[in-house]
């Protein structure tokens, strides 16, 4: 049960209003010595009073008494309001969390709002401008108490962007007006600011990777900086307005960071690179690292930080340990002391890519106010019934008795399309409470993170994020504060809001509710049951390819997705062979989910309609709205038609009966007209389906200078997918008995390699490791023959692989790695946890089960582009195969090879 009371006084009995004669005085009284905090929520008030008519002034007293003024506001303990309050009233407030408030009018007609602290006093003065607002009336009678049910409830901003800037890698963006002209906009500073208020967020996430070089200069590494001397300045000034503005509104400004990223200038000095996952901590990367943060906490000593140990550092391991209690820590202590302030500010420890439980264990002994984030359903908005391992983390780390937060990443599944099922994420707060014991939030845009302030619509002069998704910010915002509303009550509340932005009837407001909490089912459900990963290297509305729906570990399958973040269910592979065995099926099917999302749209359709001739106000951005709906039935038909002729191609690879294959085509004949219409909806609607624009993007297409964003370059795609598909059925009707395709052998190329003797020839019963007798005992034909690096299997798991080689042409590198999760083999690269996993071309499987060894799982076929000249390929601690070099330019077919025993490779009917 939450721990507010409401408190509903004799005074309701017969609730009245100020009547308009009486409009002449109502003064605001506030302490002398108030909290910003304070005065900035007096100054609501005072402003939702001019509006209606009122001649108000703020007065400020260090003591009751004296002119009897119309609203006291302050803390419940402050001299000017301690004594008016009754006495349970007062012992409600004081025995409150942060951020409590109580609104009471005395039998004088006089309101007080109470708040345990600054903060609460803030909200309480929120909330009765509110009321004002909304009645244009000043109530003469409350008698309430409130407050959060989630202790911390933030947004976030990326100061990034859709592309790598020249000479950089991911993650790094220097802060300069070139890059982020929207950051030195104080006007829309005040304005977003305004929102969270507005909205009863308190913090503020600025993500970056590394902000420090743009923030400050170091008196031991002045070279680091990345910024001119007045671009510097500017940025220390934006800085300071920010977080002055932000500490008037109650919001903490949370500053992330990647570890470890160092400024482009710093590793140039030093001839290093900026970042590198495998790279050991180095004592010089480590004294840059903590002055930084020393500098920073002196120089804004009311900011928090956010610390991502993942991505730029390898994996779980002590390294994570040892950099946050050895480098970041004592670096805010240092701050802190040098200061002189004894307030630690709040340090967020990201649960991604580290083991957070064993860091926070070491951790707290050394620092107190920590917190843990990590991510709710991945990178993507999937289910309010999350479970299994993620789950049982998430539960974790609450349990360790800091304050776990919830974090919304990314949304690659929602984006661009407009979101607002206020049940869905009413649903999914509820969830983080229950089922994850989280009490707090970090909130993602709801579209358009990479290329922010600005959203995806094609209009002129480009709508701002934080406009067009007012009711993603106000949803979340509201069920962070309690999640345990009334869903009736619910349903008016948003159909009135919904009314008042449309100029419409309730019900017209509450169909348009309708569209969104239909259409909101849709992307949730087909991500969840047909996706191949909940991170941001597939963009779900883009659609996805036959291949990827058939063959999903071939693209690197993020399982946890359907093992954690989706309700019990099957893939389209499991069900495919459970009913050509006649098998039972488990949970949620994608049959079941192919019917479901077309009645959602169906519905969404049809309630936007309904209330399409009542709309009388913003007729532009209802006209969006509308589209969207009509974009989601789109996407919902694409997939469910797809999903469809996808079971029969399965059902062909267990029977060999080509008359599936022709029960299949008409299926995928319909899925390509309804992703033509999906292109019509967006053509001139939308400049882009994802606002991240690199090579980490891989599903549907791999995305490479701003290709294939939209989706008017996929249709193509899928109509060569179905052209190819009709040839293949053709063919196999025409083919000759006994028939096969020439298999072409890899060639071994010509490099030397600088830091390792012993090779070995790819063959059947060829040793593999220089410290063990294990042979292989199935491969691929193609890789016979083909010369690889014998190494030593202990060494791997111990200190991990590095290859040093020089070579006069461009070659791919082949690694082998086990298709097994295990902490003795190497990770295969993975964009979700890595960020630099595609580097070199490597995140992609090019030969599933291709080879197999004695005693180990089978083995995926990586392949590590590189140009001619010398290089250093460093992997992660782990066995792994190196399987040797072959020239760039040979074809790599990418195919299933289905050495681990589960059925022959079909991907050829399509390409």
């Amino acid at each position: 049960m939450r721990k507010f009371l409401i408190f509903i006084s004799c005074y309701f009995l017969s609730i009245s209003f100020s009547s308009a004669g009486n409009r002449t005085d109502k003064n605001i009284l506030i302490p002398a010595a108030a909290h910003t905090r304070i005065k900035f929520g007096a100054e609501r008030i005072l402003k939702a009073l001019n509006k209606i008519g009122y001649q108000t002034r703020i007065m400020q007293q260090a003591k009751a008494g004296g002119s009897k003024p119309g609203i006291v506001i302050g803390i419940f303990s402050d001299a000017i309001i301690a004594g008016k309050l009754p006495a349970a009233v007062k012992n409600t407030i004081a025995t409150a969390k942060k951020e409590a408030y109580t609104i009471f009018t005395d039998k004088n007609g006089t309101i007080y709002i109470a708040g345990h602290d600054a903060s609460g006093t803030l909200y309480g003065c929120i909330e009765l401008a509110d009321r004002i607002h909304d009645t244009r009336k000043l109530p003469t009678a409350l008698s309430l108490t409130d407050q959060p049910e989630m202790v911390l409830r933030g947004t976030c901003i990326g100061l990034q962007k859709p592309d790598y800037l020249p000479g950089h890698d991911v993650y790094e963006y220097p802060y300069t007006p070139e890059t982020f002209p929207w950051l030195y906009d104080k006007a829309l500073w005040i304005k977003y600011l305004d929102m969270m208020v507005e909205n009863r967020y308190n913090s503020l996430y600025l993500w970056n990777g590394h902000p420090f070089s743009s923030l400050l200069r170091l008196k031991a590494y002045p070279y680091a900086v990345e910024v001119d001397n007045a671009t510097l300045k500017k940025n220390e000034e934006i800085f300071r307005f920010l977080t002055h503005e932000a500490d008037k509104r109650g919001i903490w400004v949370i500053q992330m960071f990647y570890n470890i990223i160092i400024p482009k200038p710093f590793a140039d000095k030093h001839g290093l690179k900026t970042q590198d996952r495998n790279r050991p901590i180095i004592p010089l990367i480590a004294d840059y690292t903590k002055k930084s943060i020393t500098a920073f906490v002196e120089k804004y000593p009311n900011v928090g930080l956010m610390v991502a140990l993942g991505e730029a550092m390898e994996g779980v391991g002590q390294d994570d340990i040892d950099w946050f209690t050895k480098t970041i820590i004592p670096g805010v202590k240092d701050g802190l002391k040098a200061a002189g302030i004894k307030e630690e500010p709040p340090i967020v420890l990201r649960a991604h890519d580290t083991d957070a439980p064993s860091v926070m264990k070491a951790a707290l002994p050394l620092y107190k106010n920590l917190y843990t984030e990590n991510k709710f359903n991945g990178e993507a908005l999937t289910t309010y019934t999350p479970r299994g391992a993620w789950a049982e983390l998430n539960r974790k780390l609450a349990a360790i008795g800091t304050v776990n937060i919830s974090n919304v990443h990314i949304l690659a599944n929602l984006e661009p399309f407009r979101y607002g099922s206020a049940d869905f994420i009413q649903k999914s707060v509820q969830a983080m409470n229950k089922i994850y014991g989280a009490k707090g939030l970090h909130l993602y845009p709801q579209a358009s993170y990479w290329d922010w302030p600005y959203a995806a619509d094609d209009v002129k002069g480009r709508l701002l994020e934080v406009d067009r998704d007012w009711i993603w910010y106000k949803e979340w915002g509201r069920y962070s504060w309690n999640s345990q509303r009334d869903r009736t009550q619910e349903i008016n509340y948003w159909g009135k809001a919904l009314a008042d932005k449309y100029g419409t009837s309730l019900m017209g407001g509450k169909a348009i509710l309708n569209a969104y909490e239909e259409s909101g089912e849709i992307s949730p459900k087909l991500l969840r049951r047909y996706g191949i990963t909940d991170g941001n290297r597939q963009t779900l509305t883009l659609g996805m390819l036959m291949t990827q729906l058939i063959n999903p570990y071939r693209y690197g399958v993020f399982t946890l997705m359907y093992e954690s973040e989706a309700p019990e269910g099957e893939m389209i592979i499991d069900y495919a062979e459970k009913e050509f065995k006649k098998l039972g099926h488990i949970g949620e099917t994608p049959v079941q989910i192919a019917r479901e999302v077309v009645v959602h749209g169906q519905k969404a359709l049809a309630a936007i309609q309904n209330a399409a001739p009542t709309v009388t106000k913003d007729t532009a951005e209802f006209n969006r709205l509308k589209n969207d709906m009509y974009c989601y039935d789109a996407m919902a038909n694409f997939y469910a038609e797809k999903v469809k002729a996808a079971l029969w191609i399965l059902r062909y690879k267990y029977s060999n009966n080509v008359a599936d294959l022709d029960q299949a085509l008409p299926f995928l004949e319909k899925s390509v007209a309804y992703y033509a219409n999906l292109v019509k909806y967006t053509e001139r609607t939308y400049l882009y389906a994802n606002s991240m624009q690199t090579k980490q993007r891989k599903i549907p297409m791999r995305g490479v200078d701003k290709t294939f964003i939209h989706w008017r370059e996929m249709l193509p795609v899928f109509t060569r997918e179905l052209n190819h598909f009709k040839h293949s059925i053709d063919s196999l009707k025409s083919v000759k008995q006994g028939e096969t395709a020439k298999i072409i052998n890899y060639k071994a190329a010509a490099v030397q390699i600088l830091n390792h003797k012993a090779t070995y020839v790819i063959a059947k019963e060829a040793v593999v490791f220089s410290d063990t007798t294990v042979k292989i005992k199935e491969l691929a034909d193609e890789l016979q023959g083909l010369k690889g690096i014998q190494l030593s299997k202990a060494s791997q798991i111990k200190n991990g692989t590095e290859i040093k080689f020089s070579t006069a042409q461009s070659v791919k590198l082949l690694v082998g790695f086990f298709n097994q999760k295990n902490p003795q083999y190497l990770a295969a690269p993975q964009l979700e946890t890595d960020a630099s996993a595609n580097n070199y071309g490597q995140s992609e499987i090019k030969i599933s089960n291709a080879l197999v060894a004695t005693g180990f799982p089978p083995v995926n076929i990586h392949a590590y582009a590189f140009p001619a000249g010398t290089h250093t390929l460093n992997l992660g601690k782990g066995a792994c195969l190196v399987l040797g070099f072959i020239d760039d330019k040979q074809e790599l077919r990418i195919f299933n090879a289905g050495l681990d025993g589960h059925g022959k490779d079909i991907d050829w009917l399509f390409e």
